[in-house]
């Protein structure tokens, strides 16, 4: 085993803008044996989250930052290809921190260690819709909005993978939804696949215009995954005693200068009663059985639907995280680590 090689992409250098080619250095180590209670996972999906792109940045956010020299830190799923640990045998797939590499030494062990994948769901759908993506977007909508029958929800990012899953949940739950996408694609996609009453291409139409068509009386409850103007723009449509839950400020770029001003018009949250609130999933943990069955039960029901934008390949990781912030995405975006693996 220790005559095989791998690869891993470490923290080079701490990009001041957007990702570049130096920003990550690829490496090649023996693929290490085992101690009692280690199994060797073959890494075959990644999950990229717009969040990566924070843990670069030398400051802490929510979590600590990605240390100069270390391997990029990131959801994915793999295969157990060698165990020394009952629990992880060979051939069970597992998902976790994994890493940007092709192998990882892994023990079995909680939220943040690596988990068996659950028998009968498709291993990748652990990046997507059962997990990051799906919980945040349920989290947002049942517990930090409470959404319900009667509101009018404002989803900006709707194409994303949080965005659109989130805008979907809350139709499921009763609201009108009205989303924000980039492109005509996008919107295309976010009515028609996704199901959202309307969506306005942010680029192109005129949303303060379409805000007032859509939501005449105000939006009642906003999933903001974007910040900046259309941040801006939801907070001068808001009705009265209306609820913001921040999950992202993708339009910042989430650079080392910062994740984007406050809105000019904050003050609409006191003229309108309302209340804005950051959250990240994680907050909810107690909370996650009953979010995932009120997931499986959705998906069992084709109430969900979700995309993937798939890159091939561990070196493509860096781009397929910039990816995210040129806007070059539809829904999930995944990483293939080798092309040569089987998919999930």
């Amino acid at each position: 085993m220790s005559t095989r090689t791998f690869r891993q992409l470490v923290l080079r250098e701490r990009p001041t803008a957007g990702i570049t080619p130096g920003t990550f250095a690829e490496q090649t180590l023996p693929v290490p044996t085992l101690d009692d209670g280690e199994a060797l996972v073959e890494v075959v999906w990644l999950g990229i989250d717009a969040t990566q792109r924070t843990w670069l940045n030398p400051g802490t956010t929510y979590t600590a930052p990605v240390g100069i020299g270390d391997v990029m830190r990131g959801s994915g799923v793999g295969r157990v290809v060698a165990s020394r640990n009952r629990t992880l045998p060979e051939g069970q797939w597992v998902y976790g921190d994994l890493g940007w590499r092709e192998y990882v030494v892994a023990r079995d062990g909680g939220l943040f260690g690596v988990n068996p994948v659950p028998d009968g769901i498709d291993p990748r759908h652990m990046l997507t819709v059962f997990g990051v993506s799906g919980l945040t977007a349920f989290m947002g909508m049942s517990r930090v909005l409470d959404v319900a029958a009667g509101d009018t929800v404002l989803v900006t990012g709707a194409a994303g993978s949080v965005g659109s899953l989130a805008g979907q949940m809350a139709r499921l739950l009763g609201a009108r939804v009205i989303g924000t996408a980039g492109s005509a694609e996008k919107v295309a996609w976010v009515k028609d696949v996704a199901g959202f009453d309307a969506c306005v291409d942010y680029r192109a139409d005129n949303v303060p215009d379409a805000l007032r068509d859509f939501a005449p009386d105000g939006l009642t409850a906003v999933f903001d995954n974007v910040g900046g103007i259309l941040l801006e723009n939801a907070l001068d449509h808001l009705a009265v005693h209306a609820r913001i839950a921040l999950c992202g400020s993708i339009s910042s770029g989430y650079t080392a200068a910062g994740y984007g001003a406050g809105p000019a018009n904050y003050m609409q949250l006191a003229f309108r009663r309302a209340r804005m609130e950051g959250f990240i999933f994680l907050d909810h943990q107690s909370d996650f059985p009953a979010a995932l069955s009120r997931i499986a039960a959705w998906i069992a029901a084709g109430d969900l639907h979700w995309a993937e934008d798939v890159t091939d390949g561990l070196t493509n990781a860096p781009t397929a995280l910039q990816r995210l912030f040129d806007g070059a995405n539809l829904g999930k975006q995944l990483v293939r680590v080798n092309t040569e693996t089987q998919p999930a």
